[in-house]
């Protein structure tokens, strides 16, 4: 559902992810509750913000959370389960990492994994629920790093530049220097490549 209704509980995590539709690269999930004795101004959707703002509220997030974890699930895991079940267990892994354990779990969007509180969606929370926007942000900074690291092992890709998202550039290095071990075999551009004859797309 998406209403929220959390009455007075201050123990509220916000989750969010980044990652789920590139090409290459893990998918990377936080959790975050908030301190309401050290607000946080001007939160937002993480793809709203400069790459410097997110990098900024990033460590204020880090500084003034009163918890805040961070989860992936690397891509032989998204293989092998899809995209949203790895999406779920990245959530799972952020909130299990969390200092604090939450009272309630608020996940933007309209699916949820399972997890040992009470949960409920938010459609556009990244938007709207400040927990939510906070750990956009935290998931966001977090991958980017992450594909930038992959890009020094990984030359001539242009992760650091597209992130693994399947980008014009992304999909002609993709057919230059063939699939590398950062890849999803099983979305639609890389099991073109490496199975030419009845390839899908399980996204």
């Amino acid at each position: 559902m998406s209403s929220v209704t959390h009455g007075a509980s201050s123990l509220i995590a916000g989750i969010d992810e980044a990652g789920r539709g590139p090409l290459a690269g893990p998918v990377v999930a936080a959790a975050v509750i908030l301190d309401r004795d050290r607000p946080i101004a001007d939160l937002a959707d993480s793809k709203r913000l400069s790459a410097r703002r997110r990098d900024y509220l990033a460590d204020l997030i880090k500084a003034q959370a009163r918890a805040w974890g961070v989860g992936r699930a690397e891509v032989a895991e998204i293989d092998h389960m899809n995209i949203l079940q790895a999406t779920f267990l990245a959530m799972q892994r952020a909130v299990k990492s969390l200092a604090v354990a939450p009272e309630l779990a608020l996940v933007d969007g309209n699916q949820a994994p399972a997890l040992n509180c009470e949960v409920q969606t938010v459609v556009r929370g990244d938007q709207s629920v400040p927990a939510i926007s906070a750990a956009s942000i935290l998931a966001k900074v977090t991958r980017d790093q992450t594909m930038s690291e992959l890009d020094r092992r990984y030359p001539g890709y242009g992760f650091a530049a597209h992130k693994g998202y399947p980008t014009p550039a992304h999909l002609q290095a993709l057919q230059a220097l063939g699939v590398c071990d950062v890849h999803r075999r099983t979305f639609a551009p890389v099991a073109r490549l490496l199975a030419p004859a009845g390839a899908r797309e399980t996204r």
